[in-house]
């Protein structure tokens, strides 16, 4: 997250869960760089900061970056997709523009928690309307855009043929 501060769009910011606040130096960097902190563990709040977010992101032209699994991931595959990110696309009517990130597992180890010398490779897929859709339409879109990614994610982590096989899907 705190590497993308630096490449993102003007008017973009990131959805973060708020346990990250409170990681010392990283949180505080997170927060002074505009990361809006939703806490999980309460579904009313969660929707009432997405709810003002939605709003701002019409009244001032925002642009909001989601990580729809919710958290990081070393299992080789995409973890289920929060929906939340999908109900606040339909809100604002506004497009979904995935962005899909290469497996790092090859120059990671994550017993040691250590990075070695590796690339990620990145995709921006076509954006995913969503003008016209209404809160009944998330799973679908939720799906949609989860299998999409998906195979962008295999493809590029050089497992294209692994995209076929069983996926944990959306939760939901």
């Amino acid at each position: 997250m705190i590497g993308l501060m630096e490449i993102l769009p003007d008017n973009c910011v990131q959805i973060g869960k708020k346990e990250l606040l409170y990681m010392g130096p990283v949180g505080l960097i997170m927060y002074l760089g505009g990361v809006v902190f939703i806490n999980r563990k309460s579904t009313s709040n969660a929707k009432i900061v997405m709810a003002r977010v939605a709003q701002t992101m019409l009244d001032e032209n925002v642009k909001v970056w989601v990580y729809p699994e919710g958290t990081r991931n070393g299992n080789g595959d995409l973890l289920p997709f929060k929906k939340g990110a999908f109900h606040l696309a339909i809100q604002a009517q506004v497009p979904i523009i995935p962005v899909v990130y290469s497996s790092f597992s090859s120059f990671y180890n994550p017993a040691k928690k250590l990075f070695t010398s590796g690339k990620i490779r990145v995709e921006v897929l076509q954006p995913i309307e969503t003008k016209g859709l209404k809160a009944e339409d998330v799973t679908d879109l939720t799906e949609r855009c989860y299998c999409t990614m998906r195979e962008t994610f295999f493809r590029l982590s050089g497992m294209a043929n692994e995209a076929n096989g069983s996926g944990q899907g959306p939760q939901q």
